[in-house]
């Protein structure tokens, strides 16, 4: 209860900004360690807010608004920003304070949002950040004049070498204002009339106050969805007046969206004008000639492939010789548990259960640190923004949105925020067709399913000298999953969601030198939800398969045979059928049923399994890897796992719906089970198929 007053009574302050001005980068400069990520009540919009902490001690909470370029803006998430600075979000304070995040280099994009900001008359400080890169571009901003041209304290920043960040910090700590200037922008006759003749009624019949009555005038005026979305809030009566208003002005001829952003930039510019003075030399930036390169429409994307190609190849090596330790120690953990308790169930529960379940599992933490080292990295350089360029070539050759790479991009770390990353695409069946096939990009959740068939059957060869058989075996995963993923969409745009994709407008960060705090920090925070999911979801799963591979009991049975009758063994043999075609035996099976909750369980259900299939075998000497190596059919002798059944699991992995967190998003994005059971539905028989056929293909070529 005291630590619920004690968050209450701290200061909320918001930090918002345009997507790639840094924001996300100062947000970790004020706030370390000290954040946590949530959702916002009733959607899923991810929530992250930490704390900042003062010279004098002082404590404040720093809300994370998502980037955006509005606060009129018509996308879930980017409208969950403006939800918030207009109080209007349940559970969520609203801001004493807004920290505005302004790309210094690209001034006069970045101060629409600020100009919204001070008409609502919101306490704002102002962090110009990146202007090491304005200054090396010849553009020098004069600090003073700009302050005194937007009413609000202006501080200069380079989030990335964590310069500004003290100043920020104190100008955050003080008493800050409302912005001192009165709305310098105006609006044309016929439509300032019409907005004060809506604001009246606002106040009038809303109780609104003057600021956020004259930002609901403008939206319902200019916005072209404006009486569809928000005809709920309003009194019919008002609607009715902003039809009219709407019929009124389109008679007139005025373009009503047009003519507030023209407003509005005609004042950004003479502010631009006042504060700012270029010496920009012609001709092309470095930006714009490494560009001519990274986005080339041929070497563009073959650098991409070497990009993911080394990356893939480097967290195969770089993280061997840690995930062996790592697997080494859990094997000294669970002989020493082994040695030190009595024979009984509750010691095969910890061990084989808990300790094996999990350590399998755990055993992949490095390759998923060097994984989000890599995605860190590839972003904060800007290099990301690059690759959707490229790749939005070949998303409209299937007929989607350049958006949409955004999410599958996402997907590659974890579909869940792939496909919370839709809600940016306008269009319905787009953004529908996007969520389908987002769960089709490898996720990092399948890298312990893959790099423990790799490095268990796939041989560590050279080729061309300088890739490894290994490496390139984990981007050929990476590969057909982007392939399937693109080619269903194609399917479905042709058949189910048929739509024309619109045109795809994205900006391009300059580059910039990364920052290791922020990478560090983004690579912490997926480690840390990792071993979340070890410590939770794999730990109960590995708990329950224990109970179902270890019961009914028999007597004077071998491991091997109890596993056989165990309810677990009883589920597999049952399912072995279908299965079988696969190259798949009943062990498989159990893996498969486990890993529906999540991919990465199939590791700790094999952990399970063969700990308690060879239970008699000395504790600490076989790992995982050994025993599916040495595990043979005890009737025919054939060894149970081989080359060909490692790259038909990992197929199976790449195309089957085996998340059920996922499909839980798809129906909240979609406020039905509808959709989410289709996908599960055309996944499942997509995997199956392939499966079928890449097996059958290899037993042709194995006779061969």
């Amino acid at each position: 209860m005291n630590s619920l007053k004690t968050e209450i009574q701290l200061r909320h302050i918001a930090i918002i900004g345009n997507p790639n001005a840094g924001k996300t980068t100062l947000f970790n400069a004020l706030t370390g360690m000290r954040q946590k990520v949530g959702n916002y009540p009733g959607v899923t919009v991810e929530k992250k807010e930490g704390r900042i902490i003062f010279e004098d001690g002082s404590e404040a909470v720093l809300l994370d608004l998502p980037g955006t370029y509005s606060l009129t803006a018509n996308s879930p998430d980017e409208k969950i920003a403006t939800d918030i600075l207009l109080g209007r979000v349940d559970h969520t304070p609203l801001p004493e304070l807004v920290v505005c995040v302004v790309d210094a280099s690209n001034l006069e994009r970045n101060l629409y949002l600020i100009s919204q900001i001070i008409d609502n008359r919101l306490p704002a400080v102002v962090a110009l950040n990146m202007f090491d890169v304005a200054e090396r571009d010849g553009l020098k901003i004069d600090i003073q004049k700009l302050s005194a041209e937007l009413g609000v304290k202006v501080i200069p920043t380079v989030g990335s070498k964590s310069l500004g960040i003290e100043e920020l910090k104190a100008a955050i700590a003080g008493h800050v204002e409302p912005s001192s200037r009165s709305r310098q922008w105006i609006l044309p006759a016929p439509v300032q009339e019409e907005c004060d003749e809506l604001k009246g009624l606002l106040q009038q019949m809303h109780r609104l106050s003057e600021p956020i009555a004259f930002h609901e005038a403008i939206v319902l005026l200019t916005s072209p969805s404006a009486l569809s979305e928000h005809n709920d809030r309003f009194a019919p009566g008002l609607i009715e007046h902003v039809k009219r208003d709407h019929q009124k002005l389109d008679l007139l001829g005025i373009d009503r969206h047009s003519v507030v952003v023209e407003s509005r930039y005609e004042w950004i510019k003479r502010v631009c004008s006042a504060a700012t003075v270029s010496h920009r030399r012609r001709g092309m930036s470095a930006s714009d000639k490494i560009d001519q390169i990274l986005t080339h429409r041929v070497w563009g994307f073959v650098i991409f492939i070497g990009l993911m190609t080394i990356m893939f190849q480097s967290i195969f090596s770089w993280a061997n010789v840690p995930m062996e330790l790592l697997g080494d120690s859990f094997n000294w953990v669970g002989a020493q548990v082994y040695a030190m308790m009595p024979a009984g169930d509750l010691r095969d529960l910890i061990v084989n259960g808990a300790i094996g379940g999990v350590g399998a599992v755990v055993t992949f933490l490095p390759q998923i640190i060097f994984l989000f080292l890599f995605i860190g990295f590839l972003e904060d350089t800007g290099y990301m923004a690059r690759a959707a360029f490229i790749m939005d070539r070949m998303m409209s050759k299937v007929g989607l949105h350049g958006k949409s790479f955004i999410p599958l991009l996402s997907s590659f770390a974890c579909a869940i925020p792939g496909i919370m990353a839709t809600r940016t695409i306008e269009s319905r069946k787009d953004r529908l067709v996007t969520m389908l096939v987002a769960p089709l990009v490898s996720r990092s959740a399948r890298l312990p399913v893959y790099a423990l068939m790799i490095a268990a059957f796939i041989p560590r060869k050279t080729v061309l000298g300088i890739f490894s058989l290994p490496g390139l075996t984990l981007v050929a995963m990476y590969l057909l999953g982007l392939t399937a993923a693109l080619s269903m969409a194609w399917v479905f745009k042709k058949t189910l969601l048929k739509s024309e994709a619109p045109a795809f407008i994205m900006e391009l960060p300059p580059y910039k030198m990364p920052s290791f705090k922020s990478v560090l920090l983004h690579m912490w925070e997926r480690s840390i939800l990792f071993l979340k999911r070890a410590g939770t979801i794999i730990l109960g799963v590995s708990i329950v398969l224990w109970f179902l591979a270890t019961y009914p009991k028999l007597e004077r049975a071998s491991p091997s045979e109890q596993l056989n009758q165990s309810f677990a063994g009883r589920a597999g043999h049952l399912i072995e059928p279908i299965i079988k075609p696969l190259g798949f035996d009943w062990k498989i099976g159990i893996g498969l049923i486990g890993s529906i909750l999540q991919r990465e369980v199939f590791v700790s259900t094999m952990g399970t399994i063969y700990n308690i299939k060879d239970a008699k075998h000395e504790r600490g000497n076989v790992s995982l890897r050994e025993h599916l190596q040495q595990d043979v059919d005890p009737v025919s002798g054939v060894p149970t796992f081989t080359a060909l059944t490692a790259i038909c699991l990992m197929v199976y992995y790449v195309l089957a719906m085996q998340c059920m967190s996922t499909v839980a998003v798809v129906r909240r994005e979609t406020n039905g089970w509808k959709w989410p059971l289709f996908q599960i539905s055309y996944m499942t028989a997509l995997a199956y198929s392939v499966t079928f056929i890449v097996y059958q293909i290899g037993l042709v070529l194995a006779e061969g």
